[in-house]
């Protein structure tokens, strides 16, 4: 164990090592990283832009794959052009400020995106077990309130975590085995009591993704018996199909997640790099899958995207010698 010098404070700066023990193949990990981000930006931009520019297509469900997908785009952008800078370049060190802010944006935007899901789940709800009242539960001034909400509760929640870590003096080594500032990464660097700071972050995982499972579960199991009281077979697959795209992104967002702050807190026996690299792809599979999944899943939004593809051509007629489209 380094030895805590309580009058230095905090550091200057931290090292980022990157991926414990598999620092030679660096350069090697950074083409699918690379590779996985440019698909995560392309994807995502597209659904901003084509719901930004398609009228038809602002509605609460399409609004609300917009917050999903400016949430992807927040969570990957915080975090994969520092790991690529790590694989590249060997630029490691990120200052102590710089360290609380990311840890900052990590957590918030992880927080958002759980309220964007429970909200999903809500709209599915309402869509299929009170349809004939679903423009007045969810319109779109709602859905802007909700993101506000959203976002309000994320900050009131998150923010006192690198509060506490400013108070706080540090271990010499600087040293911090992965490739990004997560809470409990850089609580493990903090060299006096840690009580208070993990107790707060597990406080606020139940309450933000226990809170918000329990009623996105909630939802499911009102839709499922609504699905089950369905006489016709068209309607019941319409309502299965509306639910499954929602419930892929669900499983694939929470998922990499849940396993990653368990393995924080209880997984010592699991090797350093196979945690980072899962930690990793955490920020990179979700925000790169989810527009494929809505592109493939809901037929509105893949008719509205192909409309400025390349490979849609007009139909040609020659009049009098001429083209006309």
């Amino acid at each position: 164990m380094t030895t805590c010098n309580a009058t230095q404070g905090h550091p200057s700066f931290f090292i980022l090592q990157g991926i414990p023990g598999m620092e030679d193949k660096h350069r090697w990990m950074s083409i699918p990283f690379s590779s996985m981000y440019f698909v995560t930006v392309i994807g995502n931009c597209t659904i901003l832009f084509t719901i930004s520019t398609e009228c038809s297509l602002h509605k609460p469900m399409f609004l609300l794959l917009c917050l999903l997908a400016l949430t992807d785009l927040g969570m990957s952008t915080t975090t994969i052009p520092k790991v690529l800078c790590i694989f590249w370049f060997a630029q490691s060190e990120i200052s102590y400020q710089g360290c609380l802010v990311q840890l900052f944006f990590i957590h918030s935007i992880s927080a958002m995106q759980s309220s964007v899901l429970m909200t999903m789940a809500f709209d599915r709800y309402v869509a299929i077990c009170e349809p004939l009242h679903y423009a007045t539960i969810l319109s779109n001034s709602r859905v802007g309130l909700i993101g506000l909400v959203s976002l309000a509760r994320a900050i009131l929640f998150i923010l006192p975590m690198p509060i506490l870590l400013q108070q706080m003096p540090y271990h010499t080594n600087r040293i911090i085995p992965t490739t990004y500032c997560e809470h409990m990464a850089v609580v493990k660097m903090v060299c006096v009591d840690t009580t208070v700071n993990r107790i707060y972050g597990l406080v606020v995982a139940l309450l933000v993704a226990g809170l918000d499972l329990s009623a996105i579960a909630s939802s499911y199991v009102l839709i499922i018996r609504a699905i089950m009281r369905l006489s016709s077979k068209e309607a019941h697959h319409k309502a299965v199909n509306t639910c499954t795209t929602h419930i892929c992104v669900m499983l694939i967002s929470y998922t990499p997640s849940l396993f990653s702050f368990l393995a924080h807190r209880f997984g010592r026996g699991i090797p350093p790099h196979v945690h980072t690299i899962l930690g990793n792809l955490y920020f990179l599979v979700p925000p790169m899958l989810n527009p494929i999944i809505y592109g493939v899943k809901t037929k509105e939004f893949r008719d509205k995207v192909t409309k400025y593809g390349c490979w849609r051509k007009e139909p040609i007629t020659i009049v009098h010698g001429q083209k006309l489209v």
